[in-house]
């Protein structure tokens, strides 16, 4: 059996032990060892003083940092509460935007880098999600061809069922994309007559128009897609428009990411140095001003692997008083 009193006695020798270590203790010198350079170099975040204030800054910040985080998607969120899809595609994807006698007109670039981007030859699969349709459906006229399903996204109920409208073919969609149907038609070399039967192939291919919220780590409700992931995402002037900044849109794409299975293509394209938009009659949304760095460096942290990267400057007559965008980019990338 333990002898209890033989260990009380070891334990207090121990302790004196100890103490009497500290006997000659000087703080001045403890000091100068440990808390100057090299070890408090503040130019330099891997020496031990800045590593361990970090680390108590985020211990002690974490709440304040999500609080505030929740903060900014909410006012992000109340900015779209006035969204009309009506005026924003009369804004944004009628003439001069969408002059398709133009080459150089900003409707005219995108489709052309969506038409090359599907017909390479390296993107394939079975499921496509479009991330933030919006109340659009250009963004994948060109990829419809390739994938036997289609899933169509956007937070907005008001965009979600504009979509609806055209895909159950009622006749009261805001715009009349035939113009668009007919445009990809001649970049594939089809002629525009075969408008009708790329319509009827979008219109098959769409399984879903799903609500979305790319701030959850899971945008989608759990069962939405497959386990593997989607094959292909496609995503235009959504997450810098409801991301109140940098970090958060850097977030929303590692989200939309989980989406995607290894080696699946992302499609990305969105504003360069927007701070705003109207999305209707006095409602002015705010955007995160991107430039081709942070994109590229938002990627590489979730990631991805950049394949191309072309930018647009837009023409002065393409400045029409609905934005303060200065150019648009076009990625894409895979998952890694």
């Amino acid at each position: 059996m333990e002898n209890k009193g033989v260990k009380e006695k070891t334990m207090e020798d121990g302790v004196a032990a100890m103490a009497a270590c500290y006997a000659g203790f000087d703080p001045a010198a403890y000091l100068q060892y440990n808390y100057t350079a090299p070890r408090a170099d503040f130019s330099r975040r891997d020496s031990i003083v800045p590593w361990k204030l970090g680390c108590l800054h985020r211990a002690f910040t974490e709440g304040v940092q999500e609080k505030t985080m929740e903060d900014g998607v909410a006012a992000m969120a109340a900015s779209y509460e006035g969204f009309d899809p009506a005026a924003y595609l009369q804004y944004n994807y009628t003439a001069p935007r969408a002059d398709f006698t133009r080459r150089d007109s900003t409707v005219s670039w995108k489709l052309g880098c969506l038409h090359r981007a599907f017909t390479e030859g390296d993107i394939s699969g079975g499921l496509l999600v479009d991330v933030g349709s919006g109340p659009t459906l250009y963004q994948v006229l060109s990829g419809c061809e390739i994938f036997e399903r289609l899933v169509l996204t956007d937070f907005l109920e008001v965009n979600r069922r504009e979509l609806k409208r055209w895909l159950q073919d009622q006749g009261k969609s805001s715009l009349d994309w035939t113009p668009y149907l007919q445009h990809v038609c001649k970049l594939e070399g089809r002629g525009a007559l075969a408008w009708s039967e790329k319509a009827s192939r979008l219109r098959a291919v769409v399984s879903d128009v799903l609500p979305i919220d790319v701030h959850r780590p899971q945008p989608l409700a759990p069962g939405a897609l497959p386990s593997p992931g989607a094959d292909c995402l496609v995503s235009c002037f959504c997450l810098e428009s409801v991301s109140p900044d940098l970090d958060a849109f850097t977030r929303a794409l590692g989200h939309i990411g989980g989406l995607l299975r290894p080696k699946g293509h992302l499609i990305l394209i969105g504003a360069l140095g927007e701070s705003f938009y109207q999305g209707g009659p006095g409602v002015q949304i705010p955007v995160v001003p991107l430039d081709e760095a942070q994109v590229c460096s938002s990627l590489k942290q979730n990631g991805f692997t950049l394949m191309r990267l072309e930018v647009y400057v837009l023409p002065d007559d393409m400045r029409v008083g609905v934005d303060d965008v200065s150019g648009i980019f076009f990625v894409k990338a895979r998952k890694e």
